[in-house]
């Protein structure tokens, strides 16, 4: 097949586009990164990497590794082997995150929740409130399922673990949500926070990002998980001083740092209003126009990064995804696991607005009508067009 002409339309909710400022900060000369100069740079990713946690008491990490090693290093560095784990399944990455804990040695205990929901919050604290000898040491909840298009209340959560009086660690997932969606470190309580660059961030995958609580770091002091490049105790004491204990990705960071100016320019506040705004316009391409369903059973799980929308039963949603990517240079989430060839995925999140967004609906309504769905052509793009006209980013 020839090539297409023009970009590719990157509509996969991560990795995301990555604003060409961005792009020429990462294109930097290679340099040494024990120089006295070096920190100036680390330490100003590093501090500045605290106000998007919302954070002034948890301390961030960054690792050349993506968001599945911080699930490793949250792990690992405050638990035991044995140590029991209560979480929740109901996408395919709170699947991938109670499979590793398994994996590694831990007594996971897994809520099945019904995928197109979320974390089960009462149950959470009907279980922490049986748990008398508090034998459970973490929860798990994941803050957007990527999979799925859920988001979850993480304000929630620790509020379950508080009415149950539980000791338990709290670590989220933020990877699809941080920089997109409100997370409140400090004030959820949140003792472990996941992260990773290529979403929210802008960035091309490859930088781990973890929040850590005063309260996890107090746990390292007692777990005995075995952990050597995830050890935080290294990047503890190489951290105070502004280096690393491995070499790091110096265009990664310098590209961290333009990320950081962008998000800080336009201010977290609008960020997640435009996410909002954004996610409502394809949300109404998708219900009003198309006359389709969401994965997300009802409103209060609706994510503002990715919609994943159910194609009717019969047809196969990996041809519209394939075909989009083939006849419209348009590259769509696929569905997994157990909505794999149910569901489409439109990533809706980083550095994009309502124009780039138009591309993506006209482009997965084109590639439904070539598979026989039966959409009204245009009728995505009118109604998106509608919400977006007659409504604007509102800033909480």
């Amino acid at each position: 097949m020839s090539r297409i002409a023009g970009r590719n339309h990157l509509y996969v909710p991560g990795p995301t586009n990555t604003p060409e400022r961005i792009l020429r900060a990462m294109v930097v000369p290679q340099e040494d990164h024990r120089s006295p100069k070096f920190p100036e740079l680390a330490l100003s990713v590093l501090t500045d990497l605290k106000k998007v946690f919302k954070t002034t008491e948890g301390t961030i990490f960054t690792f050349p590794a993506s968001g599945t090693g911080m699930w490793e290093a949250a792990l690992t560095n405050t638990l035991s082997p044995g140590d029991k784990i209560l979480c929740s399944r109901f996408g395919q990455f709170s699947h991938l995150w109670a499979d590793m804990a398994q994996r590694m040695g831990f007594e996971v205990q897994v809520l099945d929740c019904e995928w197109g929901t979320g974390v089960p919050y009462d149950q959470y604290e009907e279980i922490l409130r049986a748990d008398k000898e508090h034998k459970i040491k973490a929860v798990l909840a994941c803050q957007n399922e990527t999979a799925t298009g859920v988001t979850s209340d993480i304000g929630r959560v620790r509020k379950a673990i508080n009415n149950a009086n539980h000791p338990a660690l709290l670590m989220v997932d933020t990877v699809s949500s941080l920089v997109s969606i409100d997370f409140r470190m400090d004030e959820w309580g949140v003792d472990c926070a996941v992260s990773g660059s290529q979403k929210g961030f802008m960035l091309p995958a490859g930088m781990g990002i973890l929040g850590v609580s005063p309260k996890a770091l107090k746990a390292m002091e007692t777990a005995t998980s075995r952990r050597c490049y995830f050890d935080l105790g290294d990047m503890l004491k190489n951290n105070a001083t502004g280096y690393f204990p491995y070499t790091p990705s110096i265009p990664m960071l310098y590209g961290m740092r333009e990320s950081l100016n962008t998000i800080f320019e336009e201010g977290l506040e609008n960020i997640f209003a435009r996410h909002n705004y954004l996610a409502s316009g394809v949300r109404a391409a998708v219900q009003e126009g198309w006359k389709l369903n969401l994965c997300a059973k009802a409103p209060e799980w609706y994510s503002d990064t990715v919609s994943a929308i159910l194609v009717p039963e019969g047809f196969d949603a990996t041809k519209v995804i394939s075909n989009a990517y083939a006849k419209y240079n348009l590259s769509l989430g696929a569905g997994l696991s157990k909505v794999a060839g149910k569901v489409f995925r439109i990533g809706h999140l980083g550095d994009l607005n309502a124009l780039s967004l138009m591309s993506a609906i006209a482009g997965a309504e084109m590639s439904m009508l070539d598979n026989g769905i039966n959409v009204t052509p245009g009728s995505g793009v009118a109604a998106a067009s509608t919400y977006w006209r007659t409504h604007a980013p509102q800033a909480k």
